[in-house]
């Protein structure tokens, strides 16, 4: 079964690792094979990965795009999510479904799991800033 790709100008997709950046015009075209894509929308870079849940969806997304290196990004990962576990307790229920998600070899499904890991950790910087008394906010 073929997937049918849009790309908006200037957009870019990884599809099997290559990376495409589209031209000045929107196109369409199918991918004919089983082979790891992500959109642009998807794609966290290694700049981009700036907090402990954004370096651990970057890794998977690593795992996705990149199989001959896997054993070196289930390591990263392992040390990351260790991490995120003794500062963030509550993340164990989204890590422990992305676990089965990675052991399945099912990386693209545990890179929508690790969006949620974002948006817990979000959460609680936005409660944290939040709740701050105003004396701590000052230097």
């Amino acid at each position: 079964m073929s997937l049918k790709l849009s790309l908006k100008p200037d957009e870019k997709v990884i599809i099997g690792g290559a990376v495409i950046k589209n031209s000045k015009t929107p196109i369409e075209f199918y991918v004919e094979n089983h082979v790891p894509i992500l959109r642009q929308k998807d794609i966290i870079t290694e700049k981009e990965a700036d907090t402990l849940c954004k370096k651990i969806y970057h890794v998977i997304q690593l795992m996705y795009i990149d199989e001959p290196d896997l054993q070196r990004y289930y390591k990263i990962y392992m040390e990351l999510v260790q991490e995120l576990v003794r500062i963030l307790p509550k993340s164990v229920l989204i890590i422990d479904e992305i676990n089965e998600l990675i052991i399945s070899n099912k990386y693209y499904q545990a890179l929508k799991k690790a969006k949620r890991l974002i948006e817990l950790e979000k959460e609680v910087i936005d409660s944290y800033v939040k709740n701050k008394r105003p004396e701590e906010t000052t230097n």
